[in-house]
């Protein structure tokens, strides 16, 4: 594994945790060589967890659309930044410059991106791992919509068991590469 795409707020939180959480992971993708994937911000717990990256020495890539560069501001230290012209084109990329991908919170751009790696696995177009880094609980609801899904026949249980849940990075990281 050299790459993991990571999804969450360009919104910094409620809790102080979450922007710890952003910064851990930073470290920790930084400290396991691996290079981090991500959409591009310099804003929220997207800028904290690219700004860790860099300061710990790692690779940082962040892909966007043409239509959100207008509008926004792009981190200014990205080891290399990819704009392309649609969302799909943009997901697309980012599948096929991670190895995996992690959702820390954030709000339904991140569960949409997620959904959407969950999904092409479900359909399987493609079999690296995702997870969810279930920091202060943060995705119980989405647990307990899943664990609905399946009560009433929507999803199997295979397709629920295939995302990787931790509460911390270091936790998320070793299930994702299978290295302490």
């Amino acid at each position: 594994m050299n790459s993991i795409c990571i999804f969450l707020g360009s919104n910094p939180g409620a809790d102080p945790v979450y922007a710890r959480a952003a910064r851990d992971m930073g470290r920790e993708l930084a400290a396991r060589g691996l290079t981090c994937i991500y959409g591009g911000s310099d804003t929220g717990l997207m800028k904290l967890l690219a700004d860790s990256v860099l300061e710990s020495g790692g690779k940082v890539i962040g892909v966007t659309v043409q239509a959100l560069r207008d509008k926004e501001i792009f981190h200014p230290g990205l080891t290399q930044l990819y704009v392309v012209p649609t969302m799909n084109e943009r997901k697309a990329l980012m599948v096929d410059l991670s190895d995996g991908f992690v959702a820390l919170p954030g709000g339904v751009g991140t569960v949409e991106e997620f959904f959407e790696i969950y999904t092409l696995s479900i359909l399987g177009f493609h079999s690296k791992p995702f997870g969810l880094l279930n920091i202060n609980n943060y995705y119980a609801p989405l647990d307990a919509f899943l664990d609905n899904a399946e009560r009433e026949g929507f999803l199997k249980a295979p397709h629920k068991k295939a995302i990787l849940r931790a509460d911390n990075v270091a936790d998320m990281l070793k299930l994702m590469t299978g290295r302490p």
